[in-house]
């Protein structure tokens, strides 16, 4: 379903002020606890919104997995730019995610599920990626009308989407992070 992905000739709205302003990159990422030695998936990684910041926390690698070349591209574009060295780009969908199985400390989502054709396979992939004790952070639109973002019936509410990972074998913990978009964290129950 192409019609649901974004548009890369779009990247740059992905660093707006407001963006920054209503999604702070550095304090979200915070809600995954990382540690210098995680190994981490950014998985929809775009250009680089939360992958830079996350590959500025740990020491290991950061795997920035995304389904369209040329937002991989934008992002090794910014990434040589400020001189980060620890991003593996991995061109894959997310309902065959190409890594190893129990590869990752930490998994991020943002903005990605609601494209995916299944996102229940999705979310078995991500579970078969992460380590036993591992997390989860999901970011998502809520299910309320935006000038901004997918439309209404692209969207899954917090209540949907929590209740998708349970049925996948997640434990949950749904945060508001603002009006318009949510974050879950979630770890293998």
């Amino acid at each position: 379903m192409v019609e649901k992905r974004f548009n890369p000739e779009e990247a740059a709205v992905l660093y707006s002020e407001e963006r920054i302003a209503s999604l702070p990159p550095e304090k979200i990422v915070e809600y995954l606890n990382l540690n210098k030695n995680d190994a981490i998936a950014d998985l929809g990684s775009g250009n680089g919104y939360f992958t830079l910041p996350l590959a500025a926390k740990t020491e290991n690698q950061v795997f920035a997995v995304d389904i369209e070349p040329k937002m991989l591209a934008l992002l090794q574009e910014l990434a040589e730019k400020k001189g980060v060295a620890n991003i593996r780009y991995i061109e894959s969908d997310l309902e065959n995610i190409q890594l190893n199985d129990c590869s990752v400390d930490k998994v991020m989502a943002a903005f990605v599920i609601h494209e995916v054709p299944d996102p229940a396979k999705a979310l078995r992939e991500i579970k078969r990626i992460l380590k036993p004790d591992g997390k989860f952070l999901l970011i998502e639109w809520e299910t309320v009308e935006t000038e901004i973002g997918p439309p209404l019936e692209d969207k899954i509410s917090s209540a949907d989407m929590s209740a998708l990972l349970g049925q996948n074998g997640f434990s949950t913990e749904i945060i508001q992070l603002n009006e318009k978009n949510y974050g879950i964290i979630a770890k293998l129950a």
